[in-house]
């Protein structure tokens, strides 16, 4: 068995485009930076949870390895799902022989069952699965809990995962990300890290996980379908929004499009001790995330 001596980041990228050309489609920009790979290695210590041998690292969308070879440089355990065909040829290639703890999947890791036992999920995220992807992410933290997230994503996705500028980047993916996580923007990368250079800047972001008492006992399903349901006409009143039930009410268990009427009816009928007197009048991303707990909160008490 070869060690990893010998690999480094364009090497991988010159031997996967030699053979390959990048497909738009699939997102595929080749990360070529070595100081931003060094950074997303050194976040993990920075968020006091460095990578080790007893660690287990999802990473979506490899690539050329470029990621992938310092993620195994720390000695952790890493699984990368690529449903790129000639990507895991090459990472095959390339890993294959050498003594490293790699497990490599070819298939979608929007629909791929992701293993047990995650601790960190770290990627250069393709852009067009950004959102699934962190709604996987989300749904496997609820059962088995992830240590540290660090994503490598499109700038203006990373202002919205953060919620960095009200109003405009409030939205249900920050509302919902911050039920469980802190979520901290990270260094901005240019198009010139990548090869092919894509037409936007990207950012770091990270995601450790939070514990926040205001948020025990809120039903997080209802939740997300309420903020999504309301975000999807985000210049209505939420007056207007919440009179409407939600689409897909029915997949949250015990609830139907009566039950929500009768406890919306209730909500907007007798004035809340603990939201400001108003508030229906206001549109979804005047509100604060604390509001949107009371309000989901308020409509499951009925």
């Amino acid at each position: 068995m070869e060690s990893l001596e010998g690999l480094d980041t364009r090497l991988l990228v010159d031997l996967l485009r030699d053979r390959i050309n990048p497909n738009k489609s699939l997102g595929q920009h080749y990360l070529v930076d070595d100081e931003i790979i060094q950074k997303t290695i050194h976040l993990t210590e920075e968020f006091n949870s460095p990578l080790s041998s007893k660690s287990h690292v999802l990473e979506v969308g490899p690539g050329p390895g470029s990621l992938t070879l310092e993620l195994l440089r720390s000695q952790s355990k890493v699984t990368a799902i690529e449903i790129d065909k000639q990507s895991v040829k090459h990472l095959d290639r390339v890993f294959g022989e050498r003594n490293c703890p790699l497990i490599l999947k070819e298939s979608d890791a929007v629909s791929e069952r992701w293993p047990e036992g995650i601790t960190h999920v770290i990627s250069n995220l393709p852009y067009q699965i950004s959102s699934p992807i962190i709604e996987r992410i989300t749904k496997y933290h609820s059962s088995e809990p992830i240590q540290l997230v660090i994503l490598l994503v499109q700038e203006e996705f990373a202002n919205r995962m953060t919620m960095f500028s009200p109003p405009y980047d409030i939205g249900s993916l920050g509302l919902n990300l911050w039920l469980d996580f802190e979520v901290s923007l990270g260094r901005r990368v240019s198009p010139s890290s990548f090869s092919p250079s894509p037409r936007v800047q990207s950012r770091l972001v990270v995601l450790k996980p939070v514990r926040r008492p205001e948020v025990e006992g809120i039903n997080k399903q209802l939740f997300r379908i309420t903020t999504k349901h309301c975000f999807s006409n985000r210049r209505r009143k939420m007056r207007t929004l919440l009179s409407k039930p939600p689409s897909r009410i029915s997949r949250v268990y015990g609830w139907h499009r009566e039950r929500w009427k009768k406890s919306v009816s209730k909500l907007l009928t007798f004035q809340s001790s603990e939201l400001e007197e108003g508030w229906a009048d206001l549109r979804p991303e005047n509100l604060e995330p604390t509001d949107w707990i009371i309000i989901v909160k308020e409509i499951s008490s009925e």
